[in-house]
């Protein structure tokens, strides 16, 4: 799929490998877009990636001098899903960030990357534009700020240059009395592409709206700001009256089309519905209803999870070696740097429990620990596991003795025709390591990227619930009585 794979330390060695490479050079960070279009022919010319995904200090969301919220490029989805911060001050943008995609898809995509992939569907942007965000590029010759409304020039396109990085993105902390939401209408509960989603920011003065921002997605080219609805709530209480009008103007903003998941005409109106259950909600103070107080992120013990720093710059083409630990033991791979992760595992190293099921990040059926966090190995490139340690279901075991969410599977007989079943593991190890004591809501949670295609879920739960009382019980055993036999 690629030529050569550069692996850096910083951004300074990514911005001037952009600025040698040229247009035949892409940006990886999660990958979780770019290896899916690489995959189907639909980047053409793409043949050196450069992977900044261990760069130290690009996680992190901060607020600045400035008082604007700060997001690196390397921000992912489940790190803004669970920040207290973007909680706090930005909920719309972290209640997005939790709707996209399951929670291994989460811990790859960074936010940066939802932005420049430009889909008038992608959901981080909507919330972002409703709260006034800007974008920092920085190439070998400039930095440039610009505000995400014109970031976009259409259908996944944009402004950005070929020689440069998004280093940044940062909105202005909201006054104190905001509020906002996110709405999003897909067409399942989890993994699913918006149909319709909508972004409402308020400034409140006491009862009355001060100033409000409503942004949509899917219903246009780019994403939208409706702007008549806008102004029709400032100055005005959140009554039915004024809550009604903004949702038939919001309706009357956008523009959808027809396609495969939905009509011209069922898109208009769910936006009207959208908006007008974002401002009920909003008005009624019940806008976190349904935001779990701690999402799950399957990212393992270390909370939040932090890129670890590479010890060297290193380049990847078909005579540099893959050197990384999988199941505690070290493999060299002379082969396959220019396939995925998941393919690695299974035709270089022989693993062949890890399974390829829909190869885009659908099923969960090649779910792996990368660095103690749950990904889909499909949507790694090969080179990241260079200096990684990884886990696949072959690793659960230990000593002969089968891992407690194993026992679980065999104990409440969930394993079926058994192809989903290696994933289901790999994202229950995840869990009791990140939740030694998971509710039902948590273990429903760590599951949103499994699928099961031969019958229900129920002995599925029952195996995880099974598998966190063998856990705890392996941590604390009951003790032993005996009885003493005098001569």
């Amino acid at each position: 799929m690629w030529e050569r794979y550069f692996a850096v330390q910083d951004l300074e060695q990514a911005i001037a490998l952009l600025s040698e490479q040229g247009q035949q050079a892409r940006i990886v960070a999660g990958a979780t877009d770019l290896l899916l279009e690489l995959e189907r022919g639909a980047r053409p010319g793409v043949t050196a990636l450069i992977d900044i995904s261990r760069v130290p200090g690009q996680d992190r969301i901060e607020l600045d001098e400035r008082g604007w919220i700060r997001l690196g490029p390397l921000v992912t989805h489940n790190h803004c899903a669970l920040s207290p911060l973007t909680r706090q001050q930005a909920y719309a943008l972290a209640r997005a960030c939790w709707e996209v995609g399951s929670p291994q898809i989460r811990n790859r995509a960074p936010v940066a990357g939802n932005l420049i992939t430009a889909s008038p569907a992608n959901d981080s942007i909507t919330p972002l534009m409703a709260l006034g965000a800007e974008v920092t590029l920085r190439s070998a010759q400039r930095e440039r700020s610009v505000p995400l409304q014109d970031f976009y020039t259409g259908v996944r396109r944009t402004v950005i240059r070929p020689d440069e990085l998004l280093t940044s993105i940062a909105f202005p902390a909201p006054p104190p009395g905001s509020r906002s939401t996110f709405i999003k209408l897909g067409l399942r509960r989890a993994q699913a592409i918006s149909l319709v989603n909508a972004a409402v920011v308020l400034q409140m003065d006491g009862e009355r709206v001060r100033r409000a921002a409503i942004t949509l997605g899917a219903v246009a080219p780019t994403i939208i700001h409706a702007e008549a609805a806008q102004a029709s709530l400032e100055g005005r209480a959140l009554d039915p009256a004024a809550i009604a009008e903004a949702a038939a103007l919001a309706q009357a903003a956008a523009s959808p089309i027809d396609d495969l998941r939905s009509s011209a005409r069922y898109r208009s109106e769910m936006v009207r519905v959208c908006v007008l259950r974002a401002l009920r909600d909003l008005a009624a103070g019940r806008e976190k209803h349904g935001y779990p107080e701690r999402p799950v992120a399957l990212w393992g013990a270390q909370e939040p999870h932090r890129t670890s720093a590479l010890a060297e710059r290193t380049e990847h083409d078909p005579e540099q070696t893959i050197e990384t630990t999988v199941n505690g033991r070290s493999f060299r791979f002379a082969t396959g740097q220019h396939k995925s992760l998941l393919r690695l595992l299974r035709e270089e190293g022989g693993l062949t429990g890890t399974k390829e099921g829909c190869a885009e990040g659908e099923c969960g059926a090649c779910t792996v620990l990368l660095d103690g966090m749950a990904v889909m190995a499909c949507m790694v490139p090969a080179p990241r596991a260079h200096g990684a340690q990884i886990v696949t279901v072959e690793g659960l075991a230990t000593d002969g003795k089968l891992h407690p969410i194993q026992q679980g599977f065999i104990d409440a007989g969930a394993v079926q025709c058994g192809y989903c079943t290696p994933g289901f593991l790999m994202s229950g190890a995840g869990l009791l390591l990140e939740r030694p004591r998971p509710t039902p809501d948590e273990i429903r949670q760590s599951v949103t990227g499994n699928l099961c295609r031969c019958t229900g879920y129920y002995s599925i739960f029952q195996a995880f619930e099974r598998a966190a009382r063998l856990a705890e019980q392996a941590k604390h055993p009951e003790p032993t009585t005996s009885t003493a036999r005098g001569g």
